[in-house]
């Protein structure tokens, strides 16, 4: 009875040990994970730190009427699943109306794409490309004050 009683408290500290070795186990997996995860978050902000002088000369390639006072990235930058590191921003202090988004290719440090909102992508918009009917449609399309704005953004009216 006595080996009995001896050899059930021996499982039961057992399997007391091997739980506790599980679950210790589990835990410092969690916290590796939570780790690297915010190394790869460092590591984009870091990476997009270093691209945006890179952006911003792409910004300005596509800029053919000099619309471009100033450039503002917003703070939070993001890892799409696809891994991609996107960096948002804004034109001439205006978030809402002149917004864009790089999607930064971390191996090859080159911006994979970038997307512009409407109201930018029409102040980078070559005209000469289009037959005059399209950009008179265009303007005719805007209210009296967007297309006096519009003008001036092109640089066609003072």
């Amino acid at each position: 009875m006595r080996n009995t009683m001896k050899f059930s408290i021996l499982i039961v500290v057992v399997i007391v040990s091997v739980t506790v070795f599980i679950v210790e186990c589990i835990q410092q997996s969690l916290s590796d994970d939570v780790v690297e995860e915010k190394g790869d978050q460092e590591k984009a902000e870091e990476f997009a730190e270093k691209m945006k002088p890179k952006i911003e000369e792409r910004l300005h390639e596509e800029d053919i009427h000099n619309f471009i006072k100033t450039i503002t990235f917003k703070k939070n930058v993001s890892i799409s699943p696809m891994g991609y590191v996107t960096v948002d921003g804004y034109i001439n202090n205006e978030p809402d109306k002149y917004h864009f988004s790089a999607s930064l290719i971390y191996k090859s440090n080159e911006i994979g794409s970038m997307s512009h909102s409407p109201d930018l992508s029409d102040r980078f918009e070559n005209w000469d490309d289009f037959d005059p009917q399209v950009k008179e449609d265009f303007l005719n399309s805007l209210s009296e004050k967007e297309r006096e704005q519009y003008l001036k953004d092109i640089g066609e009216k003072e």
